[in-house]
């Protein structure tokens, strides 16, 4: 995923630099954007054959014969999706895009159905009280709740581990004991299981503070009650391809005025009227990608949430980018929440 740049192309090349290219290159084929990087087409060895085959010639631009319907898939899809799709279509490289047709990554068969583990920690801040849940939480910490037969907890590392990232963190305060006894080291699940004591309340991004030293590369942090399943692997390589700072998760939410709004210019002037207009708004997943840099705004040992280190990192004119989630997302903060999860969870997580 993080390598596709080095297979782009531009329309306006010839023949000859594109084969150049394309031998150079591991996946045997080239990916063409305009330049916005977004996606115009593909181009294979088979293509240029072709063409030479029509009394093209070498110093010929590659735009007669760039293959401009390519499948491709979206940065949201899971690796079972992509597999199903490459399976069905034949194909053994496959674009990735986002939402505005940008190519962000190309995913190899091969590679997909190889078992890769990362070296990039996930940060799961479970120390809440869950006060919103009470009775639930009297006795137990929120994340260890079950949706699904199992706690919220396990679902959210057997996620991560699935696309690799097995170095897990847990921010720990609330009834931590319980957390502990259940999770271990992590072996019973295939993952690495450190543990951080939170002593005080520090926030959703203080705590990184008490670990800063063992972070060296970029990382996860999210929210230890939220249920999704976007892909892991994917939202780590956006973040890297735009070497972002700091990267978060966003959701789109949709408000409707349940009345109709007037628009008033000066004091009494009616221009129009909206009826039950419906207002769209961006607002934070609990999921973030970080660079190790973004530590470097962390105070020590002091309360400090994640959108005081988003501002600061905005202040300071460096990279700050938002991830769009379009899959399953729940943040299960309230009674109504945790039983939608359990209605959900088997038809979402397929077991």
């Amino acid at each position: 995923m993080t390598n596709y740049k080095k297979v782009l192309l531009k329309p306006t090349a010839t023949i000859k630099e594109a084969l150049e290219l394309i031998n150079k290159g591991a996946i045997h084929i080239a990916i063409i954007v305009d330049e916005d990087e977004k996606l115009l087409g593909t181009l294979s060895d088979g293509d240029i054959r072709r063409g030479l085959l029509n009394n093209l010639s070498l110093n010929d631009s590659i735009e007669s014969i760039i293959f401009k319907n390519p499948t491709v898939c979206n940065i949201k899809d899971t690796k079972e999706e992509i597999l199903e799709i490459a399976v069905e279509k034949k194909i053994y490289q496959i674009p990735i895009i986002d939402n505005n047709s940008k190519i962000v990554g190309i995913e190899e068969v091969d590679e997909l159905l190889k078992p890769k583990t990362k070296t990039n920690k996930v940060i799961l801040m479970v120390g809440g009280l869950g006060t919103r849940l009470r009775p639930l939480t009297d006795h137990i910490p929120k994340p260890m709740l079950k949706v699904g037969n199992k706690p919220i907890l396990e679902t959210i590392i057997l996620s991560f581990k699935k696309y690799g990232f097995t170095n897990i963190v847990f921010c720990v305060s609330y009834k931590s004991e319980i957390i502990k006894e259940y999770f271990k080291d992590g072996s019973e699940f295939g993952v690495d299981i450190e543990y951080i004591h939170e002593n005080k309340r520090m926030g959703t991004a203080g705590a990184l503070s008490l670990i800063r030293e063992s972070l060296t590369e970029s990382f996860f942090v999210m929210n230890g009650d939220l249920l999704t399943n976007i892909n892991f692997e994917h939202m780590m390589d956006y973040h890297l391809s735009n070497n972002s700072i700091a990267t978060m998760g966003v959701r789109e939410y949709d408000f409707q005025v349940p009345y109709g709004v007037v628009n008033i210019e000066g004091k009494n002037t009616i221009l129009s009227i909206d009826e039950k207009p419906v207002h769209k708004f961006f607002v934070s997943g609990g999921v973030y990608a970080l660079d190790d840099k973004a530590l470097d705004f962390i105070p020590d040992d002091e309360f400090y949430d994640m959108p005081t280190l988003f501002e600061k990192v905005i202040e300071e004119k460096l990279k700050s980018i938002s991830f769009p989630i379009h899959e399953y997302w729940l943040d299960i903060g309230r009674i109504e929440e945790f039983e939608k999860a359990n209605r959900e969870f088997h038809e979402v997580f397929n077991v």
